[in-house]
């Protein structure tokens, strides 16, 4: 019997690995799953792919940059914040409360898809880089880092995303078409990387939902209107 979606993401997920060695300097390794709130962290998890992934259906991939601290940095469930949590999958996190703006979107999206049930039923949201990054400002901040922010990171961490990404085609995986968020970098290296390794027949850029959030708000109808279209056909 085939091994259900749940079993192969929390394994997965749970042996997710990557040394800072070889990596910038100042680049350091955001690893959800590891650390001092794994145990809240790894439990959301558990309770999230149990309710929606407990089987071995057959779904299609989109993929993320890398995981964000507000996102799947705080919950280990891409682009879900405590808030849409509670909100559309009825799994209330009362420890702490997080708010990402692209969380914000994707579940807009979802909603107009059909709901959490149909919509991760059909497809499963990964990033091409499934650790995140983050670097010190100027002020001395944690922020966000992208792979691809820095050519020496990206190159460094190629190896990983490769690995990654194919033990995630292993969990039955649609392979005709990946839809990537993320038009521009994001979309160049994981097309780049397909032509290698002949993953899909198709990669799909699909406008990153921060980007969305940010500087098209005004506009949101127009491009839930778009992600339905292209994800439906």
């Amino acid at each position: 019997m085939a091994k259900t979606w749940k079993a192969n993401i929390l394994a997965f997920n749970n042996g997710l690995n990557l040394s800072e060695e070889g990596l910038p300097k100042n680049v350091h390794v955001l690893n959800p799953f590891e650390g001092e709130f794994e145990e809240r962290i790894n439990a959301i998890a558990e309770t999230f792919y149990t309710k929606y992934y407990n089987d071995s259906l057959q779904r299609k991939l989109i993929l993320g940059i890398n995981p964000g601290r507000l996102g799947a940095g705080s919950t280990g469930i891409p682009f879900s914040d405590t808030k849409r949590l509670e909100q559309f999958c009825d799994i209330s996190v009362e420890a702490f409360s997080s708010h990402e703006p692209s969380s914000e979107f994707v579940y807009e999206v979802i909603s107009a898809y059909g709901g959490p049930k149909k919509f991760y039923q059909q497809f499963y949201i990964g990033s091409v880089c499934p650790l995140g990054f983050t670097i010190r400002s100027k002020a001395g901040k944690e922020v966000n880092y992208n792979y691809y922010d820095d050519k020496a990171l990206e190159k460094a961490v190629t190896p990983f995303i490769i690995q990654s990404i194919e033990q995630q085609l292993a969990f039955g995986v649609d392979r005709k078409r990946v839809f990537c968020l993320g038009t521009g970098k994001n979309a160049k290296f994981l097309k780049q990387l397909n032509e290698e390794k002949k993953w899909f027949e198709e990669v799909v850029p699909l406008e990153h939902p921060r980007y969305v959030m940010q500087y098209k708000r005004r506009h949101l109808e127009t491009y839930i209107d778009k992600f339905l279209t292209l994800l439906s056909e």
